[in-house]
């Protein structure tokens, strides 16, 4: 669990999606989330308070690993993969119970599959526990209370589609003390069902409303805006202040009090109330703007990034970017033909190399030897380099 955890804390500090899945499927939190949930269907109390325990200390251990890793990490920074775990909702509650049904179904079927390395990905224990770790070393409590909610309704939703699927199936009873108390159980599975219930509605709704309020700015942008010639470089959305604020940077156009209070008039008549429209206009503000904005896209950088970079580098060495140097070559030199220019890698010695610029040509039978140092000189002033090397291809003859 601790090796997990911390594989898991490693792939959300440096936001890779493939280092979160291995540590997904590393974890053994399905193992006691499942053995409660056929506890309960069973009544079987001591597999239920044993399941309990191990599920407590399983949490704990995670908690406290990831919070240390967090805290002796320099890397705080808040990544993509951490902030799309604090804000759980219906959807997740519905992946969940769907992953945890598949998982338990696997497990009682006779001909045996192996779904379940695919329900710890859907699932998503390990992530929001580590992001709620995160949330604990870097003392920001809504990121804590948001991930340990969404790995708590992880938990507890596996658990009663295990309930379900066990009650569906029949399976004996351990111990049984009456109908009255089988409904007690009833009851408070469904006490806790809306419990966990109720707030994921508010934040799906809370979702919606901020997606739709997103659509309804964009399109009216794209209408008062860039369909009439203005070229927004600039803009930023922000639904969580109140009132909510939409700042928009023009290219190359300035708007005048009037302007700016009649464009805040069409906002509100496009059912977008309590929204405050602010142009900025003043270049040093916009700059500052910009490079916050920049600092704040803290994105990881793959070893696929690396590479992509490296060869890009290794290939800017040999890229020729003077596509009018042959042709005023062909105006100055008309003896040289099929010209070609390059950039080629030699030996110097003692181990070392250097690029060297490479020019082609050919000379047709019967024309006179054309003057090298001549050539050179030119190339060497027009490209602002000295490492020219002048071959004639003799086998094209």
């Amino acid at each position: 669990m601790a090796c997990a955890i911390i594989i898991a804390s490693i792939g959300l500090n440096v936001n890779s999606s493939a280092v979160i899945i291995g540590a997904m499927l590393i974890s053994p939190l399905m193992g006691p989330i499942v053995g409660a949930g056929s506890a309960l269907g069973t009544y079987d109390f001591a597999l239920l308070r044993k399941s309990m325990m191990n599920l407590l200390i399983s949490t704990v251990v995670s908690l406290f690993v990831s919070v240390f890793y967090f805290y002796l990490s320099p890397f705080k920074d808040v990544q993509s993969k951490l902030s799309a775990r604090t804000s759980p909702n219906i959807y997740d509650m519905l992946i969940a119970f769907f992953g945890g049904l598949v998982g338990v179904i696997a497990i009682t079927r006779v001909e045996k599959g192996n779904p379940i390395p695919g329900v710890a990905i859907a699932t998503a224990l390990m992530s929001p526990l580590c992001t709620a770790g995160y949330g604990l070393a870097t003392f920001n409590l809504s990121y804590f209370a948001g991930a340990f909610y969404l790995y708590t309704i992880n938990c507890f939703f596996i658990c009663i589609a295990t309930f379900f699927v066990v009650k569906y199936l029949k399976y004996p009873a351990k111990s049984f003390k009456g109908r009255l108390y089988e409904r007690k159980i009833r009851l408070g599975i469904t006490t806790l069902v809306m419990i966990m219930i109720v707030p994921s509605f508010y934040l799906a709704y809370n979702l919606f409303n901020e997606k739709k309020f997103t659509k309804t700015v964009e399109d009216f942008i794209n209408t008062e805006f860039s369909s009439r010639g203005f070229t927004v470089f600039y803009k930023r959305l922000n639904y969580n202040a109140s009132p909510r604020t939409v700042d928009i940077a023009f290219l190359n156009k300035k708007l005048n009090k009037d302007e700016i209070a009649m464009y805040n008039r069409l906002l509100d008549e496009r059912g977008i109330h309590n929204t405050v429209l602010t142009f900025r206009q003043d270049e040093e503000d916009i700059k500052a703007e910009i490079l916050n904005e920049i600092n704040k896209q803290n994105t990881a950088v793959s070893e696929k990034d690396v590479t992509i970079n490296n060869l890009r580098q290794e290939l800017e060495k040999y890229t020729v970017n003077e596509p009018g140097v042959v042709k005023e070559l062909n105006v100055l030199f008309p003896e040289l033909k099929d010209v070609s220019l390059g950039k080629i890698e030699r030996y110097a010695g003692t181990d070392s190399t250097k690029v060297e610029w490479l020019v082609l040509y050919h000379l047709e039978k019967g024309a006179k030897q054309t003057d090298k140092t001549k050539i050179k000189s030119w190339l060497n002033e027009r490209l602002k380099v000295q490492n020219i090397l002048l071959l004639q291809d003799t086998q094209s003859e």
